[in-house]
């Protein structure tokens, strides 16, 4: 089984956001392989489904960013699934909007949600999608910025990378990790 979860913060004010990024992943998922979320537990939202014959788990976890670990952690142990089966979806303000880049380990980087993460799973060493969401240049603050909506002049670029991120998980269905890395941080 395959586990992807897109890391964000419930509720509409944070729909389209910078940090619902990983969000916007799941839900495009969710329409191409046809996978109601509609299933409630684990403090998050998530739906399961058979995609090219691999069982898959998309999730949505409503902890609020900075808690992403108390969703992960009790579905894995539910599902007896180890760090190595999932793949973690999110916005990163140290790539420029819309660049992507796949890792299958490393530090928080001062991500808060990956900092719940990695101290939940107790290891590094998990898949991720970074996705670029650049940063601040007017004096904002970060987090009013990751809170903030995409520009329109940065539209095309995201819808791109959400396309991308997707693209990479239905890769990462049939390819090891490292060989999805290699396509698609290019």
């Amino acid at each position: 089984m395959k586990v992807f979860v897109g890391l964000g913060n419930p509720g509409r004010q944070y729909e389209q956001t910078r940090h619902n990024i990983g969000f916007m992943v799941i839900d495009e998922l969710a329409d191409r392989w046809n996978i109601s979320l509609s299933q409630s537990k684990f403090k998050g939202i998530y739906g399961q489904g058979i995609v090219n014959g691999e069982k898959v788990l998309l999730v949505k976890p409503l902890t609020y960013m900075n808690l992403s670990g108390e969703c992960v952690r009790p579905l894995l142990d539910f599902y007896k699934l180890e760090a190595e089966d999932v793949v973690i979806v999110y916005d990163d303000l140290d790539l420029p909007v819309g660049k992507l880049r796949l890792r299958q380990k490393g530090s928080a980087g001062g991500h808060n949600g990956i900092k719940s993460l990695i101290l939940h799973l107790q290891t590094q060493n998990f898949n991720r999608i970074r996705m670029g969401i650049d940063r601040p240049t007017n004096g904002q603050s970060v987090s009013d910025y990751v809170l903030g909506r995409f520009s329109q002049e940065e539209q095309p670029d995201i819808t791109w990378a959400v396309k991308r991120a997707s693209e990479a998980c239905e890769e990462a269905l049939e390819k090891e990790f490292l060989q999805v890395m290699n396509t698609f941080n290019q």
